[in-house]
């Protein structure tokens, strides 16, 4: 397997630090409000790359955060005349209802900031006692940037340029800082805010400790993969790598995975532009599947475009795949045979060809596009192959190929949902199986038409009439 590592600039082979074990820390949203499609993201790329990494047989320590304290949130809280802790809580379960919905596996650990006050504190003491880190006259801590050698290495940006062009920088309440690199590990209390007791002040933690200390808690002070969106290189992962280092003496981590940018109709997502969405709202018009589906139609380093007719398209992608595993499921109900044919046998054998072109495309960095591409021929397969002489172990077989590379490794459902009807749509189907049966084709064909208008399709099978959406 290659993966792209953002330190090296290049695909490079995954070797994990302890054989058949994977652990990954992936950077995971500020809980102020309900999460948007930007957020959904590298929650979707990197719950597959974790399924696929589990398809192969390893044992994945999978931890991802919550960050709930934050200037946002204080904000939400004091709007609301709540506690931080109100908002945060309600939108952490809000996060996980998006996230059973979009099929992404809870974490092995969702930890979260503010339980962690207390190795945050440590960490900052160590960096202190090293020399890395500085407490000015308002209790503030930094870290000094000028102290570790490496800073920059992940955002390959030159420190030495940008310390002399900031070198005169004086920005309004920064001025305790030696250098204007320094980054805040720790600030004192404003009126209005949370605080915790610390050596230095009474206040809380800067952004970037949290990762760090919550990352080595769980996962190790050395880790296999760290991951985010790209936004993340500079400064947070820039900085996580710092502190990490500089507090423990050991590489923080091997690999860096980052996802590229979500834009909606080759614009930037913004409120002022009236272009931001939340998951919510997408999942209000589109199936969650149909969402997961469109965030893996591109390689994740690449950038993607949102827009209504991608969506469309997806929209009839994930269509295909639950009419074949509902074709293949129907025709199982009355399959016979244990034993594959002549003919089955090589159909089998062009399955097999697709699941190797599957495995190859994710063993190229993640390559959930070329995925999918295999997934769907093995659809395509199945329509063309699969019918009322079938045997049940063909059937079984690729039903069975097309439910662990979609629901196991994508994370694609493919059992169509179960909807009630209501009365009235119920009443309607009755009325014209009465129709049918009293060879009034007039009125059926009526009935079948209203209902169209109401957006439900009828089909008429052996085993009964069928209805779906449209």
């Amino acid at each position: 397997m290659k993966i792209f590592d953002t330190l090296q600039r290049r695909k490079v082979e995954f070797k994990p630090i302890e054989e058949g074990k994977l652990s990954m820390y992936v950077c995971g949203p500020t809980v102020y409000n309900l999460i948007h499609i930007g957020n959904a993201r590298p929650m979707i790329v990197f719950d597959t790359f974790r399924r696929y990494m589990e398809y192969k047989g390893y044992n994945v320590n999978y931890v991802s955060n919550f960050t709930d304290v934050d200037d946002k949130i204080i904000k939400a809280a004091n709007e609301e005349g709540v506690s931080s802790e109100v908002i945060s809580e309600r939108y952490i379960e809000e996060c996980k209802k998006d996230m059973a919905a979009m099929n992404i596996k809870p974490a092995t650990t969702h930890p979260q900031a503010t339980k962690e006050i207390d190795g945050m504190i440590r960490m900052i003491q160590q960096l202190i006692d090293k020399g890395h880190a500085y407490v000015a006259e308002d209790g503030t801590v930094y870290f000094a940037v000028e102290t570790d050698p490496g800073y920059g290495k992940l955002s390959h940006k030159d420190m030495n340029e940008m310390m002399s062009g900031l070198r005169d920088l004086k920005v309004s309440g920064e001025e305790q800082k030696r250098n204007a690199n320094d980054f805040v590990l720790w600030k004192p209390k404003k009126e209005g805010e949370p605080f915790w007791e610390s050596p230095w002040c009474e206040g809380r933690p800067g952004w970037h400790i949290e990762c760090s200390v919550m990352s080595q808690k769980y996962l190790g002070e050395t880790i296999d993969i760290h991951a985010g969106g790209e936004d993340l290189i500079f400064p947070h992962h820039e900085n996580e790598i710092a502190q990490s280092e500089c507090s423990s003496g050991k590489e923080f981590c091997h690999y860096w995975m980052h996802n590229g940018f979500l834009k909606i109709n080759n614009e930037k997502m913004s409120k002022s532009l009236g272009n931001f969405f939340t998951v919510r709202d997408i999942t209000a018009q589109y199936d969650p599947m149909v969402l997961r589906l469109f965030m893996l139609s591109a390689q994740y380093r690449t950038p993607l475009n949102f827009s209504q007719e991608l969506m469309e398209q997806n929209k009839a992608s994930y269509e295909r795949i639950l009419n074949c595993t509902d074709k293949l499921k129907d025709l199982l109900k009355s399959a016979q045979g244990t034993e594959m044919s002549a003919e089955e046998l090589e159909d089998k054998e062009k399955v097999e060809s697709y699941i190797r072109e599957f495995e190859a495309a994710m063993d190229d960095d993640n390559n959930t596009a070329n995925a999918e591409t295999a997934v769907f021929e093995i659809v395509r397969l199945a329509n063309t192959t699969a019918g009322e002489n079938s045997t049940k172990a063909y059937l079984e077989y690729v039903l069975g190929v097309i439910r662990t590379l979609c629901d196991g490794v994508l994370g694609v459902i493919t059992d169509r949902k179960e909807e009630n009807l209501d009365a009235e749509i119920e009443e309607l189907i009755q009325k014209r199986q009465e129709a049918r049966k009293a060879k009034d084709f007039k009125t059926a064909d009526a009935i079948r038409d209203q209902l169209n208008g109401m957006g439900i399709i009828l089909e008429d099978t052996k085993e009964g009439v069928k209805w779906k959406r449209a």
